[in-house]
């Protein structure tokens, strides 16, 4: 007997995988999903026989929105109220940026300067992020009044929140090399955050600058709903006068907007990458 034959005989044989345990975990995670589903089902009341019930109530109300009305006294306040809801959102989104990054950077843990400070932010960045724009909205026009002003405040404080975590995480993704070159020379924190952290980021904190600006624009069609001013408020108001012509018009002018707005940034971000 050859020595080759010898160690093959001798050598152990690996291990299976254990097949039935990862198979007893996919079932027991699809029985769990399922149960999920049902009983988001069930505490939804979803049902699909009620929606064909109603299919009458929609046809009647597509009938009257159908064709929009396209004169000019009706066309040129949806046209103005769309700039104006385009001006809502660009505010809400730059004017947020000072905190959003000053957050970020206590917020990220290569540039923070204590733990405490870490919790501190994070913790106020999830609370803004937690209260809809539409709670902010809503609490500002009982403190201004109605019009585009609490929907300029409103976007403010639910986008420092949001962007400052995203700003945060990719503070934290930045390559380290340059950060530690510069602390090895003696910089301080905030040196290290200028002149190392923020210029390896730069093009990634544009482009999500520019993706809350494409999701700022379309909140604030819904704060014009609770008062906050631009097209929302004249959707609402028509939609509560029963002129579903006209609602139709707005939202043919939102749609365009929004439009508009997604193939701009979508081409800024393309040129930034």
């Amino acid at each position: 007997m050859t020595t080759a034959v010898r160690t093959a005989r001798r050598s152990p044989v690996p291990a299976r995988p254990r097949r039935p345990r990862a198979r007893a975990l996919a079932v027991a995670l699809t029985v769990l999903v399922v149960a999920v589903h049902v009983i988001a089902w069930n505490a939804t009341d979803m049902s699909f026989a009620a929606l064909a019930e109603g299919w009458s109530g929609m046809a009647d109300f597509l009938g009257e929105a159908f064709p929009p009305a396209l004169g000019w006294d009706v066309l040129g306040p949806s046209l103005t109220s769309a700039l104006v809801t385009l001006w809502i959102g660009l505010l809400g989104t730059t004017l947020s940026v000072p905190c959003s990054l000053a957050l970020a950077l206590l917020a990220a843990r290569g540039t923070t300067p204590a733990g405490w400070v870490y919790q501190g932010a994070r913790s106020l960045l999830s609370f803004l992020r937690a209260v809809p724009d539409v709670v902010f909205a809503l609490i500002f026009v009982t403190a201004v009044g109605l019009g585009p002003f609490p929907g300029v405040l409103a976007l403010m404080c639910h986008n420092i929140g949001v962007m400052g975590k995203l700003w945060a995480e990719a503070l934290e993704d930045a390559d380290a090399g340059p950060a530690q070159v510069l602390r090895s020379a003696g910089a301080s924190r905030l040196q290290v955050a200028a002149h190392a952290v923020l210029p390896t980021v730069t093009p990634q904190l544009t482009g999500l600058l520019l993706y809350r600006l494409d999701v700022n624009v379309r909140a604030s069609l819904v704060l014009g709903l609770v008062g906050a001013g631009g097209i929302g408020f004249l959707i609402n108001q028509s939609i509560k006068l029963f002129q579903f012509d006209e609602m139709l018009t707005h939202i043919l002018v939102v749609l365009i907007l929004i439009v508009a707005v997604d193939r701009l940034s979508a081409t800024v971000r393309r040129r930034l990458s």
